[in-house]
């Protein structure tokens, strides 16, 4: 949407105003800005163009203009366009920045023996530097391959599938058989599927796949069904994921979400963490900063509607990724959310890096 500099400094200022306030902004509260110098009735005009255009709107006669989601999704599209052209000027300011962030710093990098622990502290450093609720999901291998399968006799009606996946999580299977198989068999099999299915995806093990692969076993072909339902089973059960979450209380800070049933609704769904998957498992982040913004009717999740929900990715190497996200009001602070996010994806590389190297 076009917006000439005018109109564009005006839509901040109300923007800017109320996320501060929480109140409808009128014309004369805009016209102390500074850097407008302009009459009370001229930016009265103006609001009622940007009212027009969807931007912002009025909640009640009489009253100030509040920012529609239109509107916070345009001022939340130029600062992420505004943060990019940000990156090469502040790259000399790092050692500044260290220091902002040193507090942040020594909780993070107390060295834990499971990442499940530094999760955990980050979710309450996210709450407690926003304000606003927050979750992290722990990492989890996107496209996961089967590494390894192997069939074992246990008894003569029962055989132990075991599958192995790249990231070395080890499933075990018992499968019933309705007839006897002997160790020639068992062998054939083993090499049969792992010379057809060792480096695959579960996406990657298609009807063709399958197809050849029960042609090649003859009547054995009921035995590779079964082998392959359990590397199915054992490939999913490694995309699970723990959600961890913190701060849900802190919406009680924010009169639009702190009525009983909003605020039920919320917190609600933090405890029931299944809800918040939707969140966790989209991929359609910003490309170039890995974050992605909803606001409104935007989020992917019903009792989340009425506010504005940033996530970021985070990856720590060998294709293992998870999810950071923030949960606020729609007037939320979304410059310091930005910060902050790129601040924790920071130190939680440098903790995997250094963890990796001892």
């Amino acid at each position: 949407m076009q917006l000439d500099d005018r109109k564009w400094t005006i839509l901040k200022a109300i923007i800017k105003t109320y996320l501060e306030t929480g109140e409808p902004v009128g014309s004369r509260t805009i016209s102390k800005y500074a850097d407008l110098n302009l009459s009370s009735a001229t930016i009265r005009n103006e609001m009622s163009d940007l009212e027009e255009m969807g931007l912002i709107l009025q909640p009640h006669t009489s009253a100030g203009r509040i920012p529609s989601d239109a509107g916070y999704r345009l001022y939340v599209d130029r600062m992420m366009e505004e943060k990019e052209r940000e990156v090469s000027e502040k790259e000399h300011e790092v050692a500044e920045k260290e220091q902002e962030v040193t507090e942040m710093r020594e909780l993070v990098l107390q060295r834990q023996d499971k990442m499940e622990l530094i999760l955990r502290q980050m979710a309450q450093i996210l709450a407690s530097n926003t304000n606003y609720a927050a979750m992290i999901s722990g990492p989890k291998i996107h496209q996961t391959k089967l590494k390894f399968i192997q069939l074992s006799i246990v008894s003569e009606s029962q055989i132990l599938a075991t599958v192995v996946t790249e990231a070395n999580v080890v499933r075990n299977k018992m499968l019933d058989m309705e007839h006897d198989l002997d160790q020639k068999t068992i062998l054939e099999l083993n090499i049969l599927l792992n010379s057809a299915l060792n480096g695959l995806t579960l996406e990657q093990i298609n009807l063709g796949t399958i197809s050849k692969l029960k042609e090649q076993a003859g009547t054995h072909s009921d035995v590779v069904n079964r082998v392959l339902d359990a590397v199915a089973e054992a490939i999913q059960s490694d995309t699970e994921v723990e959600i961890y979450t913190s701060g849900a209380t802190n919406i009680f800070r924010y009169p639009e979400l702190s009525t009983s049933e909003k605020a039920s609704e919320l917190i609600s769904t933090f405890e029931n963490k299944r809800d918040l998957a939707g969140l966790i498992t989209t991929e359609d982040q910003n490309p170039e900063t890995g974050i992605q913004v909803y606001i409104g009717q935007e989020s992917p999740v019903a009792a989340m509607q009425d506010c504005s929900v940033v996530t970021a990715t985070y990856e720590l190497g060998e294709g293992m990724y998870g999810r950071i996200g923030v949960v606020g009001p729609k007037r939320m602070d979304y410059d310091k959310v930005f910060g902050t996010l790129k601040d924790l994806i920071a130190q939680l590389d440098q903790i995997y890096k250094k963890d990796k190297d001892k």
